[in-house]
């Protein structure tokens, strides 16, 4: 054991911890403490925490609080962590301290082995907590490196894919915009659309959600860092954290500022809220969009058989030639696990007692989550589900010529009542409603072909 563990030590005395871990003893009793779920921190996260650390240091030695050579180690060893080196160095479980503390004194333990070793004989060690944690305090790093982690996921992940499932939805809806077909309410028919027009609806949702993001972005990319302990700023000094936040401006080119009040930024987590919100309108979205792919595919002999989707794989293990609306499956089942995230988060959010929320690694994960979630959801969809279905265009036709709603289009010339009898009528002997208009309501057939042409009513 003694060449397998090395003793390290913290304010509550000695540990054992593994000899080639770059961890100290404050992530080993975390590790200890919270075998819960197998489940670590995510890396956008464990990135965001590192940027901290490396803007903080850069800070405390522009305003000559940290040795500049310190201050360069802490950096260089910080930024290693954010390209993804040392990732088995961040064990901490997810459901730990409330306040993150764990995964804070994990970072802070391993950026100060890796930078002490960059100073090799020069007899300088850099301490956890007073150098490489300068300034700083869990309570408001977590809180911050939420914000910054799901800002840089949003910009980099999700909203560049919804952007590229809108394109390809709006470029699929206008290659369609000759075709027309029964449209549905209530899951019954209704009066004609055309494809563009039904996939321009799509269209729109997702440019919504766009919007809805982006208009709660700004919130997020307040950040708390500077209020240390309980808002105050104990311990901090004055131009900190602002001269961090242009530092991670500077590395990210997202806009980041300090919060204008730190009581409101570590007591609660609404930023947060408001954006897995904004995330759980998208997942809804797509679950509709996913749902009504399914329908439109559905058959190809008893459903409506409207579109074919792409085949991608067998559908069944024990019915040959079956093939499944996989893809609309899969983001399906990403939308409902996002909305389970929300609910989750909505929880935590609850849970800040006075000055500090205690479910921040809660928010960080789910949130982070259901970000990456919907970013793979919204590519998957469009490239293996969207670009690719074809259009089963005569059984659209037939089902619109026999179509007995379409005699919605005479209202104003022979009225609801008589409507609704050439209506029944069609329904009932199977024939197109052209027929039985022309029977029972003393419009010519010319005149009845142009007020009941498909096209021409959407």
């Amino acid at each position: 054991m003694a060449s397998r563990t090395r003793i390290e030590r913290d304010s509550l005395g000695e540990l054992a911890v593994p000899s080639k871990a770059l961890w100290g003893a404050q992530t080993q009793r975390a590790v200890d403490n919270f075998p819960v779920s197998g489940l670590r921190m995510p890396e956008p996260f464990i990135q965001a925490l590192a940027l901290i650390k490396a803007s903080a240091a850069e800070a405390n030695a522009k305003l000559g609080l940290l040795d500049s050579d310190l201050a360069l180690c802490i950096r260089d060893a910080a930024l290693e962590i954010a390209d993804g080196q040392h990732a088995e160095h961040f064990p901490v479980d997810v459901f730990q301290t409330g306040s993150g503390t764990s995964s804070n004194m994990n970072a802070n333990e391993v950026i100060a082995r890796l930078a002490s070793s960059r100073l090799g004989g020069r007899g300088m060690r850099v301490h956890p907590n007073d150098h490489v944690n300068m300034g700083q305090s869990s309570n408001d790093v977590v809180p911050t490196a939420l914000h910054l982690a799901a800002a840089m996921e949003l910009h980099k992940s999700l909203v560049p894919a919804l952007r590229h499932l809108h394109k390809v939805i709006d470029r699929k809806g206008r290659s369609l915009s000759k075709v027309c077909k029964t449209g549905r309410t209530h899951l019954m028919d209704a009066m004609p659309l055309r494809l563009d027009q039904e996939l321009g609806g799509w269209a729109a949702q997702i440019q919504f959600g766009i919007d809805r993001i982006q208009a709660s972005l700004p919130r997020l990319q307040n950040l708390a860092l500077g209020g240390t302990a309980v808002g105050t700023g104990v311990n901090a000094a004055p131009r900190f954290a602002e001269q961090v936040a242009r530092g991670l401006s500077r590395r990210t080119r997202i806009r980041f500022v300090e919060a204008p009040n730190h009581f409101e930024a570590q007591s609660c987590v609404d930023a947060s809220v408001e954006m897995s919100g904004q995330l759980k309108t998208v997942a809804v979205s797509l679950m509709k969009i996913a749902n009504d792919l399914r329908w439109m595919n559905s058959g190809p002999l008893t459903g409506l058989g409207e579109i074919e989707l792409p085949v991608l794989q067998p559908g069944s293990s024990i019915m040959p030639g079956k093939v499944n609306p996989v893809v609309p499956e899969s983001v399906c089942q990403v939308a409902a696990q996002v909305v389970g995230n929300d609910a989750a988060i909505a929880v935590a959010g609850q849970s800040g007692n006075f000055q500090l929320n205690v479910m921040l690694p809660l928010v960080a994960y789910n949130l982070l989550q259901s970000i990456a979630l919907l970013a793979s959801a919204s590519r998957l969809l469009a490239d293996q589900a969207i670009s690719g279905f074809t259009v089963k265009r005569k059984k659209l036709e037939a089902a619109l010529a026999l179509n007995p709603i379409l005699v919605t289009a005479l209202n104003e010339r022979i009225g609801y009542e008589q409507g609704a009898a050439i209506a029944k009528r069609a329904y009932a002997e199977g024939r197109p409603v052209l027929e039985v208009a022309a029977e029972l309501s003393g419009i010519d057939e010319a005149e009845l072909k142009e007020l009941l042409d498909p096209q021409r009513l959407t």
